[in-house]
C-alpha cells in the first residue's frame, strides 16, 4: 500500500528531477535510488511519484515494497505474486520468483508497464537476487545507504537533502494554519533554521506546538536549553503525525548500529560521538583522525570487553568510520575537501549526544578539546583552516561549555583567542578574552592561573586592538595580583612585568619602558640565568626601546651583543636569532646607514626563505623592511614595485583586510608618494582611511595614522591649507584618544605648526617654539623628534626674516646632532647644509636650502 501523503505534502524540486530522470546519452533511467538521511522525506517522495505515476495512467502494475529486512521483501514480492498471479501464499520464496519471472517481457505478449518501489532498504545485501528487471518497467528504491552495490546497471542515485528555507518555511506554515495557528513569519523562519530544514523534525515540531498550544518562539527557547533532551521537545509516539512511526531522537538508531556492524566494526558509533560535538557544517578530517581521536575509538570500541586492553585505532580505522557513517548517511564524508570534510546534521548531533552519560558528555568534550588543539598549526599560514577550527571550537564551546572548565580550562579556549588575533580580529579577539576571563573568574575564582592567564590575554588584545593605555592600567592590575598570589619571582609574574613595561612603551613612554625592562633584565638574570630564552628576549626588548627612545646607535650596538649570545644559545636558523638580525639592521637603518641595512635585510631575507619558507609572516616582515630600507637608501620607485609585490602577496596568505596587509598598503602608498606620485600616494591614503575606519575603527591608532599621511600628502600635493585643517582635526582625535603627550599627538602638532606656516600663517610656525619646550619635557632634549623640532624651528626663524638667527640655531643644532648621531648620519649632513645656507643668507648670499 502507497502510504498516505503527509499532512501539508511540500512538492520539491527532487521531484520534478524523479519524473525528468535521463542517463548522460538521453536514454530514460529505468531504475533510480533515492538515498538520503533518516527524516529527509525519501518516502514520501517515492510515494508522490508512485501515486502521481499511477493516477496518470503510467503504469499496469505498481508494487510498495516495506524493505527493511531481506525477509519483508520476500514478503512484499510474495503478496504482489498472490494478488497477481494467484501464487501460492504457502510459498513466498516461490511465489516473489514467479513475480520477477514474471516482470521479465515474454516475446508475443504486450509489455506491462510496472513500477516497482522498495521503500527503506537497510542492506545492499539484502537485494541480492530481488532486483527487478534492469532493463524494463521502472524500478524506486528509497535507502540511508550510499553503497555502490546499490548502483550501476542502469540504477542512479538521487541524493535527497533537506528542504530549501524556502520549502522549509512554506511547509511549517502550512502545516499550523490547517490547524488555524498562525504565527510571525520570522519565527517560523528562525525556527525551520533551528531545526536544520530536516522534513521530520519540522512536521514533529509543528504537530508539539499543535498539541500543546506553544509558539514557535516558546519552541526555539526550548530547544536552545542544552539541559533538555531532543526527544521531550517531540510529540508521543502515538501522537505522531502523518503516521509516522519514530520520532526524531529515535529515527537514525538503527543506522547507528548498522554502521557500527560495518568494517572496521565498533567504531562508526565513538567516531559518531566525536563529530557530534563540533561544527556541523564541517570538520577537518584530521580533527578526526589525529591521535587523541584514535585513543578515544580505541577506548569505547562497541561493543567493549571491559576485562580486555583496548585494541589501538589507526588512522586507517578512523577513515573507515567515517565512510561507514557516510555509507548509511549519518554524516557527509568528503575527504577531498580537507578543511571541512565531515558534515553532521545538527540533530542527529544534538540526538548523539542525548544517548551520552553525563560523565561520557563532559569526556567527549575534553576529548574534542584535545583533537583540535593537537590539529592546531603553530603558525596560521592556512586562514581557511584557522576559520575552521575556531568555527568548531564555538561549536564544542555552545555545546558543552562547563566540560571545558573541568578541572581546568582547557588550552583550546586559549588558542581561539590567539587565532582570532593573529588572523587580524583583534577586537573579536579581545571580546573572546573578555568571556573567557569572566568564565574563568566565575567557574575557577579569581586567584586561578588560569584566570589570570586569560586576563593577561584580555590586556594584550586590549592593546592590540588600540587601547595600550587601557592594556598597560589592566596589566598593572594583574601584576599586583600575580605578585600577592605567585610571588615576585615567578615565571609568570616577571611575563608580567614584561608585558607590563611593553604596553606603557607603546603607550608613548618608551624612555619609561626601557627603564622598566633594565629592571626586568636584573631579574631574569638572577631567577633564568643569563643564557635563558626569556632573559634573552628582555635584552631584546630593553634594546628596542632604548632605541625608540632616542639612542639608535645604542640600540644597534646592543641587538649585535645579543645576536652574538643567540647564535651560541640557540642557533643560526633559530627563529629568535632571525629576529636579532632583523631587528639589527632596523636599528643600523635608523642610525644612519641605510645601505648597510638593505644589505643585511637582503641576507636574512635569504635565510628566512630557507629556514621558514616565503610565506610565513616573519618572511613577509622582512620583505617589507628590505623594501624600506631599499627606498631609504635612495631608491624610492624600486621601493614602490617591491611593496606592490609583497601586497599581493599579503592578500593572498592574510586576507585583504588583515592588519599587515593594510600597513602594506600604508607603505606602498608612501613610497609612490616619495618616488613623486605626491597625488598618487594622497588617493590611496583615502581609500586606505576607509577601509581601516571599517575593520579597525576611528579611534584605532593605525586609523589615526591613516589620516596623518593622507592630511602629510595633500598637502605635499600642493593643498597646503587644507593639510593645515586636517592636521587641526586630527589633534583633537589624537589628544582625546592618546593623551597629549603621546608622541603621535606631538607629531601630529609638529605637522601641523608646519602646515599651517607652508599656508601663510607665521603664527602657526611659531607653534614649533611650544612644542619644542613639550618635546624636550616628554622625549628628553636628545631624542630625534626633539632634534627635528629645533631643526624646523631654525628653518621657520630663517623664513620669517632672521637669518643670523636661524644660522645661529643650526649652529648649535649641529653641535649636539654631531654629539648624538655622528658626523656621517644624514641628518647631520642636512644640518650642516642648512646651516651653510642660513649663514650666507646672514652675509648677504643667494645660496638655496635643501
Amino acid at each position: 500500500m502507497i502510504p498516505h501523503r503527509a499532512l501539508s505534502f511540500q512538492h520539491r524540486a527532487a521531484a520534478e528531477q524523479l519524473r525528468a530522470a535521463v542517463d548522460s546519452g538521453g536514454t530514460a533511467v529505468l531504475g533510480q535510488v533515492l538515498t538520503g538521511t533518516g527524516g529527509v522525506g525519501k518516502t514520501q517522495l517515492a510515494a508522490d511519484y508512485a501515486r502521481t505515476a499511477w493516477e496518470a495512467g503510467g503504469v499496469d502494475v505498481l508494487v510498495w515494497i516495506s524493505a527493511g529486512t531481506r525477509q519483508a521483501i520476500v514478503a512484499g514480492y510474495a503478496q504482489a505474486g498472490v494478488e497477481v498471479l494467484a501464487a501460492d501464499p504457502g510459498d513466498p520464496e516461490q511465489a516473489a520468483k514467479m513475480v520477477l519471472a514474471w516482470l521479465e517481457p515474454k516475446s508475443g505478449r504486450e509489455p506491462c508497464r510496472w513500477l516497482v518501489v522498495l521503500d527503506d532498504v537497510a542492506d545492499p545485501a539484502d537485494l541480492r537476487g530481488l532486483w527487478p528487471p534492469a532493463s524494463h518497467g521502472r524500478t524506486l528504491v528509497t535507502t540511508r545507504r550510499r553503497d555502490a552495490a546499490l548502483t550501476g546497471q542502469g540504477r542512479r542515485r538521487v541524493d535527497v537533502g533537506l528542504f530549501t528555507p524556502e520549502e522549509a518555511t512554506a511547509y511549517l506554515t502550512a502545516a499550523l494554519a490547517a490547524h488555524g495557528r498562525h504565527e510571525w513569519a520570522d519565527q517560523i523562519n528562525a525556527l525551520a533554521a533551528d531545526l536544520g530544514y530536516l522534513p521530520l523534525a519540522l512536521a514533529q515540531a509543528a504537530a508539539y506546538l499543535i498539541d500543546t498550544a506553544r509558539t514557535c518562539a516558546d519552541y526555539r527557547a526550548l530547544l536552545a536549553d542544552r539541559a533538555r533532551t531532543l526527544d521531550v521537545l517531540l510529540p508521543e509516539p502515538g501522537a505522531l503525525p502523518d503516521d509516522q512511526t519514530a520520532t526524531v531522537a529515535a529515527t537514525w538508531s538503527l543506522s547507528i548500529e548498522r554502521a557500527d556492524q560495518l568494517r572496521p566494526p565498533g567504531l562508526a558509533r565513538p567516531m559518531l560521538q566525536l563529530a557530534a560535538m563540533l561544527d556541523p557544517n564541517g570538520i577537518p578530517g584530521p580533527v578526526l583522525t589525529g591521535e587523541p581521536a584514535l585513543a578515544y575509538l580505541a577506548a569505547h570500541r562497541t561493543p567493549g570487553d571491559s576485562g580486555r586492553e583496548p585494541v589501538p585505532a589507526t588512522a586507517d580505522d578512523a577513515a573507515g568510520a567515517l565512510q561507514a557513517l557516510h555509507r548509511l548517511s549519518l554524516i557527509d564524508h568528503t575527504p577531498d575537501t580537507p578543511h571541512q570534510a565531515v558534515r553532521v546534521h545538527a540533530l542527529i548531533q544534538r540526538a548523539t549526544r542525548d544517548a551520552l552519560t553525563p560523565g561520557r558528555h563532559d569526556q567527549l568534550a575534553r576529548t574534542a578539546a584535545d583533537t583540535l588543539t593537537a590539529t592546531w598549526p603553530a603558525i596560521e599560514r592556512d586562514t581557511d583552516l584557522a576559520q575552521t577550527l575556531r568555527a568548531n571550537t564555538d561549536a564544542l564551546t555552545r555545546t558543552a561549555e562547563d566540560a571545558l572548565y573541568q578541572p581546568h580550562a582547557h588550552p583550546v579556549l586559549y588558542r581561539t583567542g590567539r587565532s582570532l588575533g593573529e588572523s587580524g580580529q583583534a577586537t573579536a579577539a579581545r571580546n573572546h578574552s573578555h568571556h573567557l576571563t569572566a568564565q574563568t573568574h566565575r567557574r575557577l575564582g579569581p586567584d586561578h592561573p588560569d584566570t589570570l592567564t586569560a586576563r593577561s590575554q584580555l590586556a594584550r588584545w586590549r592593546g592590540i586592538a588600540g587601547d595600550a593605555a587601557g592594556a598597560a592600567t589592566a596589566t598593572a592590575a594583574l601584576l599586583t595580583d600575580r605578585l600577592r598570589v605567585q610571588g615576585p619571582d615567578h615565571p609568570d609574574t616577571l611575563a608580567t612585568r614584561h608585558e607590563l613595561a611593553y604596553w606603557r612603551g607603546i603607550a608613548g613612554d618608551a624612555a619609561g619602558a626601557a627603564t622598566a625592562f633594565a629592571a626586568l633584565l636584573t631579574d631574569h638574570v638572577r631567577v633564568l640565568g643569563p643564557d635563558h630564552p626569556h632573559t634573552l628576549t628582555a635584552r631584546h626588548e630593553l634594546a628596542r626601546w632604548r632605541g625608540t627612545a632616542g639612542d639608535a646607535a645604542g640600540a644597534a650596538t646592543a641587538f649585535a651583543a645579543l645576536l652574538t649570545d643567540r647564535l651560541r644559545v640557540q642557533g643560526p636558523d633559530h627563529p629568535h636569532t632571525l629576529t636579532a638580525r632583523h631587528n639589527l639592521a632596523s636599528w643600523q637603518g635608523i642610525a644612519g646607514d641605510a645601505a648597510g641595512a638593505a644589505t643585511a635585510t637582503a641576507a636574512l631575507l635569504t635565510d628566512r626563505l630557507r629556514v621558514q619558507g616565503p610565506d610565513h609572516p616573519d618572511t613577509l616582515t622582512t620583505r617589507s623592511q628590505l623594501a624600506r630600507w631599499r627606498g631609504t637608501a635612495g631608491d624610492a620607485a624600486g621601493a614602490a614595485t617591491a611593496f606592490a609585490a609583497l601586497l599581493t602577496d599579503h592578500v593572498r596568505v592574510l586576507g585583504p583586510d588583515h592588519p599587515d596587509t593594510l600597513t602594506a598598503r600604508s607603505q606602498l602608498a608612501r613610497w609612490r608618494g616619495i618616488a613623486g606620485d605626491a597625488a598618487g600616494a594622497a588617493t590611496a591614503f583615502a581609500a586606505l582611511l576607509t577601509d581601516r575606519e571599517r575593520v579597525l575603527g576611528p579611534d584605532h591608532p593605525h586609523t589615526l595614522t591613516a589620516r596623518h599621511e593622507l592630511a602629510r600628502w595633500r598637502g605635499i600635493a600642493g593643498d597646503a591649507a587644507g593639510a593645515a585643517t586636517a592636521f587641526a582635526d586630527l589633534l583633537t582625535d589624537h589628544v582625546r584618544v592618546l593623551g597629549p603627550d603621546h608622541p603621535d599627538t606631538l607629531a601630529t602638532r609638529h605637522e601641523l605648526a608646519y602646515w599651517r606656516g607652508t599656508a601663510g600663517d607665521a603664527a602657526g610656525a611659531a607653534a614649533f617654539a611650544a612644542l619644542l619646550t613639550d618635546r624636550e619635557r616628554v622625549l628628553g632634549p636628545d631624542h630625534p623628534h626633539t632634534l627635528a623640532t629645533r631643526h624646523t624651528l631654525a628653518y621657520w626663524r630663517g623664513t620669517a626674516g632672521d637669518a643670523a638667527g636661524a644660522a645661529t640655531a643650526f649652529a648649535d643644532l649641529l653641535t649636539d646632532r654631531l654629539r648624538v648621531l655622528g658626523p656621517d648620519h644624514p641628518r647631520t649632513l642636512a644640518t650642516r647644509h642648512n646651516l651653510a645656507y642660513w649663514r650666507d643668507r646672514a652675509e648677504g648670499g643667494g645660496a638655496s636650502v635643501g
